[in-house]
């Protein structure tokens, strides 16, 4: 990891912020504007209905539903706009679309796209959002819909459909989301996640149209498909090596969260997030694909990193002490805290103790998010937040931390 650091007058002005991880609202037209006309009606599309929040709940839960079940004709009810697709409904939630509202409000209701901000869905308002915020550029996940690594068309029944899904979505990224933003906002593609050859050829396709970050999940066994140790995704892999693609791994992205028990409240798992991405961390290191790929760096979304040192001492302990019998990898030619920091990115949003440990996480690994327009995001404090997570750093490292290391990993052509 170069880092090529700023003259010492940048360095004492306060960095204007990359954040790493946002997300984007899916616009309701954006499969029926790419898609052929003869897929418009099975295609993703929004309805707009009244529906009583547990019922809908119920329906969605189910997988399918019925319409009766799901809307009402009862004026008292909620207004929602929701995503139908495959005899599934995806209700737009505030959780999902929070910016704007007091943290009191930020609950899983229905909302319309009418009652989001606009900087949720259109480009130019969310750059005005970013400016009042203190951030220059952004890199957006999908949300609630696509899911985050894509996942919503891997479980689809028409692949032939996913695939275009798919190639719809990064083509609107590309020509509509980012293409009027300067490089503010940088694309961030997904792929067809149940076909390695496919998802080959489309981080070739983006890659020709500039897009060098790319969606993967933090554990594909979760959503049923080949671990990263089998030789099922080289094709994918050895795709992104050789355009010297990052990957980009958001909690969430197995479509399941940690937990302790059915009854335990939402609070233990969002707790508990960093989990995943420590055990997607792990598998990389001790599967050797590090090695194997040598043009391929990861950044994990929304961990944090003030659990790093702890799981990085234990993972150099294993590796000296146990290697005759733990089957890591023979490949590993470097202790784990060495590979994660030549190779990996850890994001902080509101994580005191993790740059309290930069020094031991590695200051060239962490990067900045604000998370907007999530429940979790620091929007519109995020530059206050930045500046009391970050007061007892170096100018050096606060300039790392919030913009220098995320113009490494982004591969930006931004000043200082």
């Amino acid at each position: 990891m170069k880092q090529t650091n700023p003259p010492v007058e940048i360095l004492s002005e306060f960095p204007k912020i990359i954040s790493v991880d946002d997300h984007v609202v899916e616009p309701p037209n954006l499969w029926t504007d790419r898609l052929p006309a003869k897929y418009h009606e099975e295609g993703p599309r929004v309805i707009r209905g009244r529906a009583y929040p547990d019922e809908l709940a119920a329906a969605t839960n189910g997988g399918s539903y019925d319409y009766s079940k799901a809307f009402t004709d009862d004026p008292s009810a909620p207004e929602i706009d929701s995503w139908v697709y495959e005899g599934t409904i995806v209700p737009n939630i505030r959780l999902g679309s929070a910016a704007g509202f007091s943290r009191d409000e930020m609950i899983a209701y229905p909302i319309t796209f009418d009652g989001m901000r606009p900087g949720c869905y259109d480009p130019v308002a969310r750059m005005k959002d970013m400016d009042s915020a203190g951030i220059e550029a952004s890199l957006c996940f999908p949300n609630m819909f696509v899911r985050f690594c894509g996942q919503r068309f891997l479980h689809a029944k028409d692949k032939d459909l996913a695939k275009l899904s798919v190639e719809a979505y990064n083509d609107w990224i590309i020509d509509e989301w980012t293409a009027g933003s300067s490089g503010r906002l940088v694309p961030l593609a997904i792929v067809p996640m149940w076909d390695p050859e496919l998802a080959a050829a489309e981080v070739h396709r983006v890659r020709a149209r500039g897009v060098n970050q790319i969606c993967f999940s933090e554990n594909p066994t979760k959503l049923g498909l080949p671990s990263i140790y089998t030789d099922h995704w080289d094709p994918f892999f050895r795709a992104c090596d050789e355009t010297q693609s990052v990957l980009q791994v958001h909690i969430g992205s197995s479509s399941s969260m940690p937990t302790t028990s059915d009854d335990a409240p939402a609070a233990v798992g969002n707790t508990l997030t960093f989990v995943n991405a420590a055990g997607s961390i792990l598998d990389w290191i001790f599967s050797g694909r590090l090695a194997t790929y040598p043009n391929i760096d990861l950044s994990f979304a929304e961990a944090q990193a003030g659990w790093l040192p702890y799981v990085l001492e234990r993972a150099d302990v294993v590796f000296d002490y146990n290697r005759a019998w733990n089957n890591a990898s023979s490949a590993l030619t470097l202790p784990p805290s060495e590979m994660f920091r030549e190779r990996m990115y850890a994001c902080v949003f509101e994580d005191a103790h993790g740059l309290r440990c930069l020094d031991e996480i590695g200051a060239d690994n962490v990067v900045f998010e604000t998370d907007y327009p999530h429940a979790d995001s620091t929007w519109p404090e995020c530059r206050e937040v930045a500046e009391r997570l970050t007061k007892d750093l170096s100018d050096l490292n606060r300039w790392k931390v919030l913009r220098g290391n995320a113009i490494r990993m982004l591969k930006l052509e931004l000043p200082y």
